[in-house]
């Protein structure tokens, strides 16, 4: 039998307006996710995804149940940003740990990750990551074209590979957590791993107090740190804890196999094209393949990059080659929220000139960064402080009873 007790807090940061962090734990599952996206997109986007994990896991409480679960909730994101044009680009991470059931009714903490926010583990004082960030900067130290001290600074360390939202199939990171009694699960956003080395993590979230202390310790010196993003974490402690009989650790998409409807309507095709003679088939096929071909790449290459540019004084994103490719011209996909002149000279110079980015969630963030970075750039006025009125802290505690409570974030 596995049993844990838990405690959560989240906090909008020191530089925020509004708390895009949606966190939810319970008996069973603890779920932390960072939204983004323009507007109040990132918020929503965070929120869908945590209220339908919390649900679908409670009815069916398997790996198979919330591997179902985040496949519905990254659909569910896309087709709420199609119907709302002010969600437009929005887009989530999701770090989940769930007791799930195997066929043998044994329960066991089980790990899924998408996205750049983390699970770390804890035992007798010592830290050790489980999840692996799915970043442009951390896939490069994976390779190694990039040492882990480098990610740290790059400025590609925030320009997500994997997002709920961003497209139709998701890479889902599934691993089964190999526990023992005593042992301690931080899940976080990046607001707070950015801003605390390993050291002050570990030995924040493995005091021997109790865990919402703990919990409240570790948001505050994130706050303390910067605060420069929105700040969440959940705690859990487990006091008894089973192992899988099969540790799990592999990777899955929420892509679909061809149904077989697909396969029976080309075969019924190929029987038709087979009455043909087939030098006429091969001739005809082979013209309409070349012009097809030659348009798809060309209209391929043509839109195969975004970049940012100046529209009237606003950032916007672009889809495109900044000069065209012969009658494909680029296209503005979306104005973000910022002005030309909220960046830096620097940063403008380079706007006008083109900023590329290899996708639009990507243009986002990168716009988001440059803003970012103008922002800690303006002389601080001498009214702020670092306990802002526009911060605020929410905990969740556990209590004796199973019923759930879900933190909502403010924002």
């Amino acid at each position: 039998m596995t049993r844990w007790r838990y405690a959560a807090a989240t906090d909008t940061g020191l530089v925020r307006d509004l708390n895009e962090d949606a966190i939810f734990v319970d008996d069973v599952i603890a779920v932390v996710a960072d939204g983004m996206g323009g507007h109040a997109a990132g918020e929503v986007a965070s929120q869908i995804a945590v209220e339908l994990l919390e649900e679908q896991f409670h009815l069916r409480p398997s790996v198979e149940g919330l591997a179902t679960a985040i496949e519905q909730a990254n659909s569910r994101i896309i087709a709420d940003a199609r119907a709302t044009p002010e969600h437009f680009g929005m887009g989530t991470t999701v770090i989940v740990v769930g007791l799930t059931e195997d066929a043998t009714g044994a329960i066991t903490p089980t790990l899924f990750n998408v996205g750049d926010s983390r699970v770390y583990q804890l035992r007798d004082g010592a830290l050790r990551q489980l999840s692996e960030d799915h970043s442009v900067a951390e896939e490069w130290v994976r390779m190694g074209r990039l040492t882990p001290e480098e990610a740290a600074v790059h400025p590609r360390r925030h320009q997500l590979t994997r997002t709920l939202g961003g497209d139709e199939s998701v890479e889902v990171d599934v691993a089964s957590v190999i526990a023992r009694p005593g042992d301690r699960l931080l899940l976080c956003s990046d607001g707070l791993s950015n801003e605390l080395s390993a050291e002050v993590i570990a030995e924040l979230a493995s005091a021997p107090v109790a865990l919402q202390e703990a919990v409240d310790a570790l948001v505050e010196a994130a706050r303390r740190a910067g605060g420069r993003d929105n700040i969440s974490a959940i705690l859990v402690e487990f006091d008894e804890v089973d192992e899988p009989l099969t540790p799990i650790r592999r990777t899955f998409s929420t892509a679909r196999p061809p149904s077989a409807s697909t396969s029976v309507t080309s075969s019924r095709r190929s029987r038709t094209h087979q009455r043909f003679t087939w030098r006429v088939v091969l001739a005809v096929s082979l013209f309409l393949v070349a012009i097809g071909a030659g348009v798809l790449v060309l209209h391929w290459y043509a839109y195969s990059a975004y970049y940012l540019g100046d529209d009237n004084g606003i950032i916007a994103v672009y889809q495109g080659q900044p000069s065209g490719v012969l009658w494909f011209k680029p296209v503005k996909v979306t104005d973000t929220a910022y002005a030309v002149a909220q960046l830096r000279a620097p940063d403008q110079r380079a706007l006008a000139a083109t900023i590329a980015e290899p996708t639009l969630l990507a243009s986002l963030h990168y716009a988001a960064y440059l803003h970012g970075l103008w922002r800690l750039s303006q002389p601080a006025t001498p009214s702020t402080t670092t306990t802002g009125p526009r911060s605020t802290t929410t905990t969740l505690a556990h209590t004796t009873t199973r019923h759930t409570t879900t933190t909502r974030p403010t924002g």
